[in-house]
């Protein structure tokens, strides 16, 4: 997996980060990162590994449940799917440590540990809801920035999504007040989205922080 530069998207996570620090409850530590699905010497490596037998083998995957934290959307989510193609989820697994290397090796990952979302909207009205809560108000003014600038990147309406449930014990996501962490897989472009989030109690330091930003020019959402 080959990280693509995107100035838009790293503007975006820096963008709802500092709302979180001047409106939030809590701060947002964000990744929203375009990986292309090419693979690496090491990904290689780590296919062989987890493929013993054919490519196309399916692997389980857990049955959608709400993540540590995030509440079920009100939507009706339709029939749930809990396989995949050992390729899939080995773009999976790759993209969060190609996110997450050296602090966190995932290759040992399970397939268990990852579930199939049906439909966009589970994923827009979860992440959504959760920003609502968070951020509140302010989060209006960016909602359509943001799943326009997504959508630029990797063409939402071809994706399938997934999500990871995190090890709570071994992972990032261990001391999070809440978390959500999504992969937007576009077979056709051979690119993944990875949308990660996890709140965070304000630290010591937060208040520099938010004076520097208060200090800096508004951002531009157009």
């Amino acid at each position: 997996m080959k990280l693509l530069e995107n100035v838009a998207l790293d503007c975006l996570a820096e963008l709802i980060h500092t709302l979180s620090l001047t409106t939030g409850s809590c701060q947002l530590q964000l990744k929203i990162e375009s990986y292309s699905c090419k693979m690496t010497g090491d990904d290689k490596k780590l296919l062989r590994q987890m493929n013993s037998s054919a490519d196309d083998a399916l692997q389980a995957l857990s049955p959608l449940s709400n993540g540590y934290g995030v509440p079920s959307p009100s939507t009706c989510i339709g029939e749930e799917q809990d396989a995949c193609s050992t390729k899939t989820f080995h773009c999976l697994v790759s993209t969060l440590n190609a996110s997450f290397l050296p602090d966190y090796d995932f290759s040992h990952a399970k397939s268990e540990e990852f579930s199939r979302i049906p439909n966009l909207n589970y994923v827009t009205q979860t992440i959504q809801d959760m920003f609502f809560t968070t951020l509140g108000d302010t989060f209006s003014d960016i909602k359509e920035h943001m799943w326009s600038t997504i959508d630029k990147e990797i063409c939402l309406s071809d994706c399938s999504f997934y999500r990871y449930n995190a090890d709570l014990d071994s992972d990032p996501y261990g001391e999070a007040l809440w978390y959500f962490n999504y992969f937007f897989y576009n077979k056709r472009m051979k690119r993944l989205l990875f949308f990660s989030c996890q709140a965070q109690p304000y630290s010591d330091n937060t208040d520099d922080e938010e004076e520097m930003y208060m200090q800096t020019d508004d951002f531009d959402y157009e």
